[in-house]
């Protein structure tokens, strides 16, 4: 197997079907579905959908017909929370991916709005999965809703996300435990709803999904180690964006509590213990996947 080659497949397949599941544009709220459009399909890793797809078929999964709906819903849910990180009252910032942001292109208004249409869209869209279920597979759907829900609420990603808030208005320092709370709530906790849904979705028993979840944690952990790593080791060409401006902006990070060394033996150890928590094999593109995603460059 190419991984390479295989990834990009799978992500265009996955920007295919987010395209079916997008609103149309039209109407007198024409402009707010434009900017929704805009934000979703801005590029990115699709790393969501992808893992939850993956983790879908390796539990077993048949009926793609109750996983598509949250596919799209949880990529919806990402991209909401980028639009709004990215207002001038939260990271400011103007540019993602190359492109501009949203409030840039449509106002900050519009923005607010196309953010909230998205976060709603994605639950109108997870519903969908009732339409392609059998009548024993309703259980699934909605024990995948409250994941979706508490996932992406006050005790998931948006309660990381005040924590993070709250901490760059701070003159304090951050403590480690508070550090560890924010990626765990608002980089994890997505990753988490789409290894759970998927498991769940494909039938697996509670253990199974327990288990997943604790992969998932250890995957998203790393990930966001693996940034702050980046930041200090990286190439700016390879990455796009200056490094060491962490540093420069006094900004706690992983690496500058617990020092270089340790962060890189903990990336390693998260995601070898999400790989056997798992059981993964070296030839299945999901054990790839985690591979690639907490060893990128980039």
């Amino acid at each position: 197997m190419n991984f390479e080659e295989e990834l990009t497949k799978k992500v265009q397949q996955t920007e295919e079907l987010l395209r079916r599941f997008l609103p149309r544009e039209e109407g007198f709220q024409k402009t707010v579905l434009q900017a929704m459009n805009y934000s979703v399909l801005g590029g990115g890793k699709r790393l969501r959908p992808l893992l939850m797809r993956e983790v879908f078929y390796h539990c077993g999964g048949e009926n793609e017909a109750i996983l598509e709906p949250f596919m799209a819903a949880l990529e919806m849910i990402h991209t909401y929370s980028l639009v709004h990180d990215d207002l001038p009252a939260m990271d400011n910032d103007d540019y993602r991916r190359g492109r501009k942001t949203t409030h840039v292109i449509y106002g900050e208004d519009m923005a607010i709005l196309a953010g909230d249409g998205l976060l709603n869209y994605a639950f109108e869209t997870a519903m969908k999965a009732f339409d392609g279920a059998s009548e024993t597979e309703y259980p699934r759907v909605i024990s995948a809703l409250r994941v979706l829900a508490g996932k992406a609420g006050v005790y998931g990603m948006i309660g990381g996300q005040v924590c993070d808030v709250e901490s760059e208005n701070s003159q304090e320092a951050i403590s480690a435990e508070k550090l560890l709370f924010i990626h765990e709530h608002k980089t994890a906790a997505l990753i988490e709803a789409a290894m759970m849904i998927g498991g769940i979705l494909a039938g697996a028993g509670e253990k199974t999904v327990r288990d997943l979840e604790k992969a998932a944690y250890n995957i998203g952990i790393a990930f966001q180690i693996q940034d702050d790593v980046l930041d200090v080791t990286g190439s700016e060409e390879v990455l796009g964006k200056p490094i060491g401006s962490d540093e420069r902006n006094g900004k706690q990070t992983y690496v500058s509590i617990y020092g270089l060394q340790r962060s890189v033996e903990d990336v390693e150890r998260l995601s070898r213990e999400a790989i056997e928590l798992m059981k993964l094999t070296e030839d299945s593109f999901v054990y790839e996947l985690i591979i690639w995603l907490i060893h990128r460059e980039k």
